[in-house]
């Protein structure tokens, strides 16, 4: 397989990636087509849809462990379960999938703005698919250990003197992303300073409890 596209993302780094597609909707990305598919014929049709499904890599992880258990975020980071019963970036083939809402499509530079994706900057995308409701929607189904481990997210405080770094917009995805606890399931330190990449600057901020507070940003 080759790469269709690239996605560019304000989020460089794993650190900070929402942890599913749509949880954080506020947050833009583009897909890019590259080399040959880079033709405005390949999008012919596309603006009739409101989503789309992208298939991906976890370009940014190591080959892994080969483990064919995983200890997902939802289940606090420690108790385990099967590879292929999780939504993990550590599989076998490296391969994500997701649920993208079409915000705009520019057939000139062969590009799609969308929104909601947990894809890093420079994620290669293998292929694009639109999302059919009536195929792809299965209300009131079961979601195994999702359905009986609820997750809150995190008030966020984000200071005047630091928010007017950003724009609306970016302000607004900045905040839903910091509420979705970008730290690893396992740590809770009141007292450490963590630090997420977003839209070229460095946002330095703390957790205690159910409060995260931005506490500085770099430029």
């Amino acid at each position: 397989m080759k790469p269709v596209a690239l996605f560019r993302s304000p989020l460089p780094e794993k650190f900070g990636i929402p942890r599913q597609a749509g949880v954080v909707p506020q947050l833009k990305g583009e897909i890019r087509l590259i080399g040959e598919f880079a033709q405005p014929q390949a999008l012919r049709g596309l603006e009739g849809f409101d989503y789309l499904w992208l298939i991906w890599e976890f370009s940014l992880n190591g080959d892994g462990d080969g483990s064919l258990t995983v200890r997902p975020p939802r289940l606090g980071g420690n108790e385990r379960v099967g590879v292929f019963a999780s939504r993990s970036p550590f599989r076998p083939n490296r391969l994500g999938l997701s649920s993208v809402r079409i915000e705009k499509i520019n057939t000139q530079e062969c590009s799609i703005t969308v929104s909601g994706a947990d894809l890093a900057d420079g994620t290669p995308i293998y292929d694009i698919k639109p999302y059919v409701e009536y195929t792809d929607s299965h209300p009131g189904a079961r979601c195994g250990f999702v359905d009986s481990n609820l997750w809150e997210p995190l008030e966020v405080a984000i200071p005047d003197c630091i928010a007017e770094y950003f724009d609306p917009s970016e302000i607004q995805a900045l905040r839903s992303l910091l509420a979705q606890d970008p730290r690893p399931a396992y740590q809770d330190d009141p007292e450490r300073i963590y630090g997420l990449a977003f839209g070229g600057r460095q946002v330095h901020f703390k957790v205690s409890g159910q409060k995260l507070t931005v506490t500085s940003c770099e430029i």
